[in-house]
């Protein structure tokens, strides 16, 4: 069977079991329209999906996917913003109660940065996108120097969460929500080796099994 043969044969799966054996469901978000009340910020590695790995439903969560499931700092410069205006949606339209940070382990962004990779590549897109992250690898580097290069990059992919759920409560009308009472934001770490999930304490800076 081909690549796009196994597409295939997937959707006429999806559509026996949601518009067939389930044709309830479609309807009502078909007629209502989402109102998931999670937004998952996750990265684009094809192994993590996080409606695959949270075993959801559609109409569930609002995923936004990008390169190692970074947040940009708040900036109102008038130009392009991918993430931010998915997040911003999700939140102001959608109006989500909860925010996830899903990042994970073997992220190939991170073990690019972590490498030296990010920034050698001239008229590259991932470089500019990855300098968010730049000040954890400094950080990790000194203060980490001992461990093995793989040990550095799952530090530092928990660190990169955590830069991200800062990042997040830049943004005024988020910091504004969390602080109503309105809205959460989470951190949470796949680990895909042993298929086991984390989440950030937010006030000790650590990562303690969940799942």
């Amino acid at each position: 069977m081909g690549s796009l043969d196994k597409l295939l044969e997937g959707f006429k799966q999806f559509k026996q079991r949601y518009y067939i054996a389930e044709p309830e469901l479609y309807a009502k978000l078909v007629d209502r329209g989402q109102t998931p009340k999670i937004l998952v910020i996750a990265c684009c590695d094809s192994r993590v999906h996080p409606a695959q790995v949270l075993n959801t439903n559609p109409g569930d969560i609002f995923v936004v996917r990008n390169v190692a499931n970074l947040v940009p700092p708040f900036e109102n410069d008038g130009k392009s913003h991918g993430t931010s205006a998915a997040i911003e949606y999700g939140v102001k339209h959608l109006k989500v109660e909860h925010i996830i940070v899903f990042g994970h382990g073997q992220c190939g962004g991170i073990k690019s940065l972590m490498a030296g990779g990010v920034g050698l590549e001239k008229g590259s897109f991932i470089d500019p996108w990855m300098s968010t992250a730049v000040p954890a690898r400094g950080k990790i580097l000194k203060e980490h120097s001992e461990k093995s290069f793989e040990e550095q990059c799952q530090i530092c992919e928990q660190a990169v969460i955590e830069v991200s759920v800062k990042n997040l409560l830049s943004f005024p009308w988020i910091k504004s929500r969390v602080d109503a009472g309105k809205l959460d934001v989470h951190g949470w770490y796949f680990e895909i080796e042993k298929g086991i999930l984390f989440e950030l304490n937010q006030k000790e800076g650590s990562f303690s099994s969940i799942c």
